[in-house]
């Protein structure tokens, strides 16, 4: 399966897996939020209708609109990564700060600072595409930008979107012709840099004891993971059958959100978890392609956003997937489209914009 051609058009399948992994979303979230309140369904399909505009918005902007305010972008994510830390402004929930109040819906500074930076970047590897490999100071320069956003993350904290935001960079600085000497060396800094800052914060510490041996700690600090895996578990081969879930019913905390794929595997089993990883494996190498030709073409910027993109939603997933299993420590990660939550849906869905509207300019390029 090879993109569509610029005179066709919009990818379809891509468009069709899109739509089935949001329908599955929606359906998941009525199922698994039902014992906790039924306005939640309500909330959800307000997001999906934001979602939708904000990705019709995106999709008929002009990619020439950001490129040329990407360094826009970036100090637009430093600024709301610092307005989130200031006192009584940003809302704290669960010991972290991370949202903004705007009267009923509240920003996730570090949701939106994402997509800002891969803009950023994108545009930053569009104008010295040519010099990554030649010029060292042109990889570090981007580094230390990511740094600067993803060091405000930190101090709310979010661990999980430094991670996220962090190997999607070093993706798009890879793919952009980085010497891979040069990578090599900022990757292991890097990751020595993460690593180092998980042993030591003591409830990070504690998280990585746990999953070790998750089942030592079943009513502490293992309780998520195990009743996790006690849903994966539950569904067998088959599923229990949709809404037949007994986990969601205030066993496993966040199941509408972070381990929804938890319950994903609980009512639809083995096969369905499986169904959902090949949907989003197919969503992810579309847009990766639709990089790929967009780069060839020499549509730079549009090449490395989307590259940005599936690489962010790929990465994103396979944590999340890998917490809900037990194969990664727990860390609070939605699953995109398919988790409760309109920051998720919004960032995610405008993201998709950008995709598409790369395929879309490639007709006139073409």
């Amino acid at each position: 399966m090879t993109p569509l051609s610029a005179s066709n058009g919009w990818d379809t399948t891509l468009l069709l897996v899109w739509l089935i992994i949001l329908g599955l979303g929606t359906v998941m979230i009525a199922s698994s939020a039902v014992a906790i309140s039924d306005t939640y369904i309500i909330k959800h399909g307000a997001f999906l209708l934001t979602s939708l505009l904000g990705f019709a918005l995106v999709v008929v902007i002009p990619l020439a609109v950001w490129e040329k305010w990407h360094r826009l972008a970036w100090l637009l994510a430093v600024a709301l990564c610092l307005i989130v830390l200031i006192p009584g402004v940003g809302l704290e929930v669960n010991g972290a700060q991370r949202w903004i109040g705007l009267g009923h819906f509240s920003l996730q500074a570090s949701e939106a600072a994402k997509l800002l930076v891969l803009v950023y970047l994108a545009g930053y590897l569009a104008r010295f595409d040519e010099h990554m490999a030649a010029n060292a100071f042109a990889l570090f320069r981007p580094i230390l930008m990511v740094a600067v956003v993803g060091f405000l993350i930190l101090l709310e904290p979010d661990f999980g979107s430094v991670v996220v935001l962090g190997v999607a960079a070093f993706g798009m600085l890879f793919v952009a012709g980085a010497r891979l000497r040069h990578f090599a060396l900022l990757a292991i800094g890097s990751g020595s840099l993460l690593v180092s800052l998980a042993f030591l914060q003591p409830y990070r510490f504690e998280r990585l004891i746990t999953y070790t041996d998750p089942w030592s700690f079943a009513f502490g600090s293992g309780y998520q993971l195990t009743q996790a895996l006690i849903a994966f578990g539950r569904g067998e081969l088959t599923g229990l059958g949709l809404g037949e879930g007994i986990q969601k019913l205030f066993y496993l905390p966040e199941a509408h959100n972070d381990f929804i794929f938890a319950v994903i595997a609980e009512e639809l089993g083995l096969i369905g978890a499986v169904m959902v990883v090949l949907l989003f494996a197919v969503l992810v190498i579309r847009i990766l392609r639709i990089a790929r030709v967009a780069v060839d073409d020499r549509r730079l910027f549009s090449g490395y956003l989307a590259y940005g993109v599936g690489l962010l939603l790929g990465v994103q997933c396979l944590i999340n997937m890998g917490v809900n299993t037990g194969l990664l420590p727990t860390k609070g990660l939605t699953l995109p489209f398919v988790s409760y939550g309109g920051n998720s849906l919004v960032v995610s869905c405008a993201m998709l914009g950008l995709v598409f509207r790369t395929q879309l300019e490639a007709r006139s390029h073409g």
